[in-house]
């Protein structure tokens, strides 16, 4: 069947359709997609202003028709820590349902963490043994550790790319005592959380998701996109410790310069490496491998499962 999927992220809006059945790996076959940068939209206050809510209504409504267009079957909708976390979240989650009939499904960090790490095992399959999941997004950072295609550990921490950008790195190029701080910061916050992850036993692979941990990689020398999913990808912790002194002495326009580096994504980048780095440090992790699914595709599959007889 062909299935509509629309990812409301901190970032971007993004309709992917995928023909798609159950035990079947799903096809990509359309996407549409719109930078609303939802997290930067926001007030003072923390709420989804008004202009920005036209515009996710809007859009959303251009994605239904792409939909129609496209002759997708099934349309589901979901959205993470950006509108999660805004105080009219709920207003806006109503008004997108009065006027586009879309039912947001608002996810909780621990569900992202469970979800992506679902996407990851049907990826690599359980040859792979006990699999350790690195999501790092724009507004959260996404930790699963576990033997079966449910986590044993699930963890969601406030250490996204692009909120710590916002908040810690204004400058650009960066402060040297703002990164040194937000370097410190990062890596406490993740000392604190560790323990789960450390005792539930050693990985076997450990893997990175999402948009950071792809450009990551591409800065490093990994396949470009166009060379398919199925090229190995990795990336290896030496490699982002040369990628955080790099970065820390570039403004936004020279990182967008970088291979895998988008412009809309080049001001936070080094905040993410920053997160990949104090991961791996602190899990002793000498290499990741990089899986081209996460988040998106692991609903995909939990819908397959779900629409199944």
């Amino acid at each position: 069947m062909r299935l509509g999927v629309i990812d409301i992220g901190s970032n971007t809006v993004h309709l992917l359709v995928v023909d798609a059945y159950r035990g079947g790996h799903p096809l990509p076959a359309f996407s549409h997609k719109t930078e609303l940068r939802l997290s930067e939209s926001l007030d003072h206050d923390g709420r989804v202003d008004p202009a920005t809510a036209d515009r996710l209504v809007d859009f959303l409504g251009e994605c239904l028709r792409v939909a129609e267009d496209q002759g997708v079957q099934d349309v589901f909708a979901f959205a993470t820590s950006a509108l999660r976390e805004a105080p009219n979240g709920d207003e806006v989650i109503a008004r997108v349902r009065e006027e586009t009939g879309i039912e947001l499904d608002v996810l909780t960090g621990e569900d992202e963490a469970r979800v992506t790490f679902l996407a990851v095992r049907r990826w690599f399959g359980w040859s792979s043994g006990r699999l350790l999941v690195i999501d790092i997004g724009g507004g959260s950072l996404e930790l699963a550790s576990g033997i079966d295609e449910e986590p044993d550990v699930a963890l969601s921490l406030p250490l996204g790319a692009g909120r710590l950008t916002r908040e810690r790195l204004t400058g650009d190029p960066p402060d040297a005592t703002d990164v040194r701080a937000l370097r410190s910061y990062v890596r406490t916050s993740l000392a604190e959380q560790m323990r789960p992850l450390l005792t539930v036993g050693a990985p076997d692979r450990v893997v990175g998701t999402s948009k950071t941990m792809r450009s990551l990689a591409r800065i490093a020398g990994a396949a470009p996109r166009a060379e398919g999913p199925f090229v190995p990808r990795w990336l290896g912790r030496d490699d982002l410790h040369g990628i955080v002194e790099r970065l820390s002495g570039m403004d936004a326009a020279q990182r967008a310069q970088l291979p895998g580096v988008s412009a809309g994504r080049a001001a936070q980048m080094l905040s993410g490496a920053l997160v990949a780095e104090a991961a791996l440090d602190l899990l002793q992790v000498e290499r990741i491998d990089i899986c081209p699914w996460a988040l998106r595709e692991g609903l995909i599959v939990r819908r397959l499962d779900q629409l199944a007889p």
